[in-house]
Order: structure tokens, then sequence, then C-alpha cells
């Protein structure tokens, strides 16, 4: 009972571990032995005890990271608290799900030292893999996205994504397991752990952070070079800090229409080439709602530059009404208007899904419209032939999205959004480091235009330019390159976080064969 109770102070002990090293506590260093608490628990224990006990793990962590659900079920939700409690519990003990099939799967299929050695970073990051689209998906706070400010670690992103720092992450968390386990005379499934696997760990990981150490300055060289030699633009970005709670009330319409006017106009004496307007910026139809939109109108003619708005939209279809979250580019010189429609929605937030077999959950989101998806990897034309990314929201922490229109030939990346649901919780930290896996993956430069922050800009190296704070309006311009190459991650995608899930299919394959012959001698 006592060991059982060490267990669990141990898993509990790694959640928190690793939500402190993501925003807002931010002490990324913890990454790379946060697991190493998990693993000692699961070191001897059967696979049921090690899921209960990965589980507790994942439970303490995504509660700890996540608990910014609470206050936005609570304020926005209209959620009472018992209720906005629960749905986080929920949340978190499903998410939970995946570092318990890992410390599961571990204890199954990597019995001995040396397959705990092969099995461990590839099983890690299958299941990274597999949380960025099943259940819709969900790749929030990646083990790789802790280190979204060390420039030479990230740059490999362009080769494996976020996946190969998460990779060499666990190839960290391993080396130090085994180094401790064989210092201590512990036992890996009632296994010594021999100086051989120990060191094999320790060139694993040697190699695998000089190498990307290596590439890390070199790909931060050669991609200044590319920036230097690159077309430019000039793209303003306004946050308009709206508030959420009566953002929505037709009272306030004409208040936000002027005050993303004045802070556009602002911005006139710098010349940008295009003005970003965050998400659902106009709380209305634009190009329906006549007298309102005339407002906009009237601001973009003073501007005089093309301009980005985030507005809801609608359109018949066989005689229903499908309603759209989405972006409209325009440019008053040409005349010309293409949109964007918002592709991967917010369960439970954008639409409900399973509505037909849970129809209670309808109440949940009963304020909120349920939106049709658009078009993925849909690129917008702009100025010289050059096409620009638009993602809406939550849509920048899926890679896969933002590859296809970088390979659909958008030269600039958009991201707008409205984070103002969080507060001032790590919600929009959490959120804003993820879209800088995006600009290095594929060689882009990010604009990011928040209702109410982060708002900022992102060179293809993957720093912040600028930023602006929570909870204030703000207008900045910022000189962006527009690249035309394409990465290796570009090309082949997640080809490499595919092979590490390919891999541990392989593992749990060959165990289940064994496991048969087992049973046929028997």
């Amino acid at each position: 009972m006592k060991s059982n109770r060490i267990n669990m102070l141990l898993a509990a002990f790694s959640g928190l571990l690793l939500t402190g090293a993501f925003p807002k506590i931010g002490l990324d260093w913890l990454a790379w032995f946060a697991l190493v608490p998990l693993l000692a628990a699961i070191a001897n224990l059967s696979a049921k005890e090690s899921f209960r006990i990965g589980f507790i793990a994942g439970l303490v962590h995504y509660l700890s990271l996540l608990y910014w659900v609470v206050p936005v079920m609570r304020t926005y939700g209209y959620l009472p608290l018992y209720l906005s409690i629960a749905i986080l519990f929920l949340f978190a003990a499903v998410l939970a799900l995946f570092p318990a099939a890992f410390s599961m799967v571990l204890v199954t299929i990597g019995r001995t030292p040396v397959r705990f050695l092969i099995t461990m970073p590839l099983l890690w990051v299958a299941l990274e893999y597999i949380r960025t689209f099943i259940f819709t998906g969900f790749p929030w706070a990646l083990q790789g996205h802790s280190q979204y400010l060390r420039h030479h670690l990230i740059q490999i992103a362009d080769l494996f994504g976020a996946y190969g720092v998460s990779f060499l992450i666990a190839l960290s968390n391993m080396a130090v397991f085994l180094t401790l386990t064989h210092i201590t005379k512990q036992m890996w499934q009632h296994k010594p752990v021999s100086r051989r696997p120990l060191a094999a760990a320790a060139i694993l990981f040697a190699l695998g952070f000089l190498f990307t150490s290596i590439y890390g300055a070199w790909r931060i060289k050669t991609t200044d070079q590319l920036i230097a030699a690159s077309p430019t633009a000039r793209i303003a970005v306004i946050q308009g800090n709206i508030n959420q709670a009566v953002k929505w009330d037709p009272a306030f319409q004409a208040a936000t229409i002027k005050t993303y006017n004045r802070l556009s106009l602002s911005t006139k004496s710098e010349n940008p080439d295009l003005i970003v307007w965050p998400e659902s910026a106009t709380p209305f139809y634009l190009f329906y709602d006549k007298e309102t939109t005339q407002k906009v109108i009237e601001g973009i003619q003073q501007a005089d530059t093309d301009f980005l708005i985030g507005s809801p939209s609608f359109a018949r279809n066989q005689g229903d009404i499908e309603y759209y979250n989405s972006a409209y580019l325009i440019r008053p010189r040409s005349k010309s208007i293409s949109k964007y429609d918002k592709t991967h929605l917010v369960p439970y937030g954008e639409y409900v899904p399973f509505k037909r077999w849970l129809p209670f959950l309808g109440k949940v989101v009963a304020q909120v419209g349920d939106f049709s998806p658009g078009k993925p990897g849909k690129t917008l034309p702009w100025k010289k032939d050059a096409l620009v990314g638009v993602q809406i929201c939550y849509e920048i922490i899926f890679p896969g999205l933002s590859r296809t229109m970088v390979e659909n030939d958008a030269v600039l990346l958009i991201n707008i959004t409205n984070d103002a649901w969080f507060g001032k919780t790590s919600g929009p930290y959490q959120h804003f480091s993820m879209t800088i896996f995006r600009a290095v993956e594929n060689r882009r430069a990010l604009a990011r235009a928040a209702n109410t922050g982060i708002s900022g800009f992102i060179d293809p190296v993957g720093r912040i330019l600028t930023s602006t704070p929570l909870l204030e309006e703000a207008a900045m311009t910022r000189t962006l390159p527009l690249i035309r190459s394409i990465t290796f991650y570009t090309r082949f995608g997640d080809l490499f976080a595919l092979t590490c899930l390919a891999g541990a299919l392989f593992g749990i394959l060959l165990e289940f064969g064994k496991y048969g012959l087992r049973l046929k001698r028997s």
C-alpha cells in the first residue's frame, strides 16, 4: 500500500513537471526530465497497474495545464462552477488516456532495458501524433512545443515537425531515467540496467542533441540569407480589445467598428500593404448588414490599402442556410473580395458533434452558432500573384492545415483569433507558443491578430519580432519576407511521426505474436 501511494505521488509529480514546462510558468528545461518520475513509478508494475499510474500523471498534467476551461465555461458558457469543473475533469480524463496508454504499452513491449531504449521515444511521439487527429484532434501543448523559445533546437521542425523536438526530449528522459536506475541499482521490469543500454541511451541522446544543435545553427544562417533575398510586404495587425461580454450586443456594434477604423488609420503613416483585423472583428454579417458594413467600407477607403477582416458569414445551399466563421480579403484598389471559411471547427464551441445522439449537449453552447466547415487548404489571392494562407483561431495548432496552404503556394501565413475567452489565464500564452512552429515548419513569416492578445509577428526562423500584451488596444506594423521555397516538412508532412507510429505498432504486433505462440505451446 505504501509503495502504491509513492507511485501515485511520483506520477502526479511528473504531471506537474510537464505543466511547468509550458507557459505561463515557462520553465522549459523541466520537459527534459519531466517523465522520469512516471517511468520510475511504472518501472516494475504490470500493464494494468501502469495504465492507472499513467492516467494519474496525465490527469494531473491536463488539469493543471487546461485549468482555463473553468473560467471560460463560467464566464461565457454561463455554467455553474460545479458543472464547469466537471467538464474540465472530463476533458482532462480523455487526454489522460494517452499517458495511460503510453505507460501500459511501454511496460508491455519494452520489458527489457534494451527494448525500453528502442520503444520509449517511438511510443511517445506515436501517441502525440495520434492525439493530433483522433476525436477531431487536439495537439495542444505537445512536448516539443515547450521549447518554442529555443531557436537552435526547434529548427529541425522543418524536417520533422514539432514531433522531432518531442523525440529529442523523449531521448533525454530515457537517458536520465536509465542513468538513475543504473546508479541506484534499481530494476526495469525486474531486470537490472547494465552499462550497455545505459551507454547506448547516452550516445543516442548526445548524437541527437549534437545533430539538432548543428542543424539549427546552419538553418538559422541559411534562413536569414533567404529572408534577406526575398521580397517583402508591410503588414499591420489590429488588436481591438473588445470586451467579449458585450461584443455581440448590437448596441456596441458602432463602437466596435469605430475602434477598429481608428486603430487601422493610426497605421497609415507606416504605409502597410495589408491591415489584419482579428477573428469575428465585425460582430455582424459583413456585406449583408448594410448600415454597419458601410461604416467598415468607409474606414477601408480612408486607409486606402488592403484589409483582411474576420467576420461570420452565411450561404444558402439547396434551401438550407449554412453559417461560416470567415475571413474576407478586401482589395479596394482592384475592387476584389475573396473569402476563407474556417475548416477545423471547435467542438462544442462552433458546432455540436453527435447532436443527433446527444441532444442535451447543445445546451452547453446554446449561444454559439453551429458553423459549417470550409474547404481545407484554400489560399487567398493577394498582390503580385502572391497568395496568403489564413487560419482562424485554434486552426493554427494543426500543422497539416498550414502545410497544405503552403503547398498551395501561400507565401505568408496569417492567424486571426479571439483569445478574449481565456482572460488573463495561461491559455493565450499556450496558444501563441504553438504558432511559432507553423512558421519554422514551412519557413514562412506569420502575422497574428488577436482581439485581445497575443498579437504579433513571427519570422521564418521562429523568432518573435513583436508581440502585444493582453487586454490592451494595439496597432503594429512590420515588414515581413514573402518566401516561396518549400521545406522537407511542407513537401512530405508527418513522415517522421508516421515512422514512429509504424515502429510502435510493429512492436505491439510482435508482442501479440509472441503471446499467441506462448498460448499455442501451453
